[in-house]
């Protein structure tokens, strides 16, 4: 059958339930959803953390967790009856039929394999075909998702390409076989703008020439704005709202789906209380960091990570960094916090040079300056209580476990948590909790500076715009300095002071966000607002 040219849907879902273990916070995971996703079109869904979005792709593909069962309901494809199928028969399905991008692609890449072994593996599994033939179809599919030398990709490691290469390497991987139905779990959060707009426009180029229906899980609205067709909406399993794209973002017809397009930043200079020109609580001067790769000294390489970048962050002032992946924003905040030592230039802070200072001599400014990082699970001890990995910092700089406990219940109630939340464990908690305790790890030892890394990049809408109004009122209360790093431009309008654009390890622009973003100076900064989806999209705003 051609998918592009038959009228019935690819994938029809029809009252779908899947049922949670029991004990879980609800009986079922989805229950009575129902949706179309028709030959040479994308059905986005939407929906918070636990909507059960990943759950139904996952149906489809076959790939549910044990516990998680479909106990009513249709799955479809091509008029082939899922639920209930074996496993062999979804084996066969997978490749040629069906694949799926997932969200993150070195978690979904077998890291001691090459890239082109792992897209042969496809081959050889479902086409009989010559090693020769298999590797010339591997090199052109690589040219076709646009990435850059093939014959060298084809032999590199995922560890030794981007994210947005590797990301590419995944897209390969599901498309070579031409499937009729193509699921996106999340395929561009990890990205930044100008690589998102790539790969969203790889999906739609590759989608138009083959027909194939997509199936497009995001929590990013502007993503949706750009590419989708129809959205289905979802609440804790339940259906909420369904339609055409401009219907459901325009005119919405449920609270809920309003509320969550009330969320959604806006690419706007937010009208902040002025900072006062005091004493800079951070100022770093001609920041650089190189690093050299290779043993022999005919292959050795530099690379210039971190050149000359200077920056202040003052008391109750937040200054964002925005750029590409590779741009140096990270390294730059990893000199900062010295995680890594600067190759050259200074760092003073509170007026006193803390670039050269080592070991012992850094505790204090480690007390002063603390991190949130991306991935709050990955930051907190799996093996530890909340309580306990929110206590050691304190206790490593001489406070009581009394005190100390009794500061975190305090600072439980400042980021909005129950204070019984101490006695649990990282892995009871959602994303955006998880990230809240992490805030109250980073305040716990009373910092003057924090440093948010992509904090709150991996969140969804309703819960981000939480974390940014927390920050903000912590900031109001506290004094604090943040500096915000990120690669969502609308959310650096929304908490930032000041601005700093980096290309290349360098400082392109810097400024009020009104006058970078809004008045740009430079060719990369209004490339890189231009690359921002669904900018111009006229979103519903109560």
């Amino acid at each position: 059958m051609n998918a592009s040219t038959s009228s019935t849907p690819v994938l029809a879902v029809r009252d779908l339930a899947i049922s949670l273990p029991r004990g879980g916070d609800r009986p079922h995971a989805v229950e009575k959803i129902s949706f179309d996703v028709p030959p040479g079109k994308i059905v986005c869904l939407l929906g918070e953390s636990g909507s059960g979005k990943s759950v139904i792709a996952n149906a489809v593909m076959g790939l549910l967790p044990s516990g998680l069962t479909p106990t009513a309901g249709s799955i479809k494809l091509q008029g082939k009856e899922l639920v209930g199928a074996p496993q062999n028969e979804f084996r066969d399905l997978r490749g040629p039929s069906m694949a799926m991008v997932f969200q993150e692609p070195m978690t979904a890449l077998n890291p001691v394999m090459t890239c082109g072994d792992q897209i042969d593996e496809m081959l050889v599994q479902h086409v009989q075909m010559g090693a020769a033939e298999r590797r010339q179809k591997i090199l052109a599919i690589m040219a076709r998702v646009k990435l850059p030398e093939p014959e060298r990709i084809y032999a590199s490691y995922p560890h030794q390409l981007s994210g947005g290469q590797r990301q590419r390497i995944v897209i390969a991987i599901a498309l070579i076989l031409r499937p009729v139905l193509l699921i996106c779990d999340e395929p561009t959060t990890a990205l930044d703008v100008t690589t998102q707009a790539e790969i969203l426009k790889l999906i739609l180029e590759l989608q138009t020439e083959n027909g194939t229906a997509v199936l497009f899980i995001t929590h990013d609205f502007g993503v949706v704005a750009e590419i989708a067709d129809e959205v289905v909406v979802l609440q804790l399993g339940h259906m909420i709202e369904k339609g055409d794209k401009h219907e459901v973002l325009t005119r919405p017809r449920e609270p809920y789906t309003k509320m969550l397009l009330d969320a959604v930043p806006e690419l706007a200079s937010q009208a902040r209380a002025p900072v006062a020109d005091a004493e800079p609580l951070l100022d770093a001067k001609n920041i650089c960091k190189t690093y050299t790769t290779g043993s022999w000294p005919g292959k050795r390489r530099t690379v210039n990570a971190v050149r000359d970048v200077s920056l202040k962050v003052r008391p109750r002032e937040t200054v964002g960094i925005v750029g590409e992946s590779g741009s140096g924003k990270s390294t730059v905040a990893r000199c900062i916090a010295r995680l890594i030592d600067p190759t050259s230039g200074d760092i003073h802070a509170s007026g006193k040079s803390v670039g050269h200072l080592k070991g012992r001599g850094l505790s204090p400014y480690r007390r002063d300056v603390q991190v949130i990082f991306q991935d709050p699970y990955r930051s907190l001890n799996p093996r530890q209580t909340v309580g306990d990995s929110i206590i050691e910092g304190p206790l490593n700089f001489g406070v009581s476990r009394d005190q100390a406990w009794k500061e975190a219940e305090d600072l439980m109630h400042l980021v909005r948590l129950k204070p019984e939340a101490l006695r649990r464990y990282p892995s009871e908690f959602s994303g955006g909790q998880r990230q809240r305790i992490s805030i109250a790890r980073a305040l716990a030892c009373k910092p003057k500076l924090i440093i948010a890394d992509e904090a709150v990049s991996a969140l969804d809408v309703s819960v981000q715009a939480q974390i940014l109004k927390l920050l903000d009122e912590i900031q109001r209360a506290t004094h604090i300095g943040i500096l915000f790093i990120t690669h969502d431009l609308r959310v650096a309008s929304q908490i930032c002071d000041r601005v700093i654009v980096m290309h290349q390890g360098q400082i392109v622009e810097q400024g009020a966000v009104s006058d970078v973003f809004f008045q740009p100076k430079q060719d990369y900064t209004r490339r890189l607002l231009a690359a921002a989806p669904g900018r111009d999209f006229a979103f519903h705003r109560s």
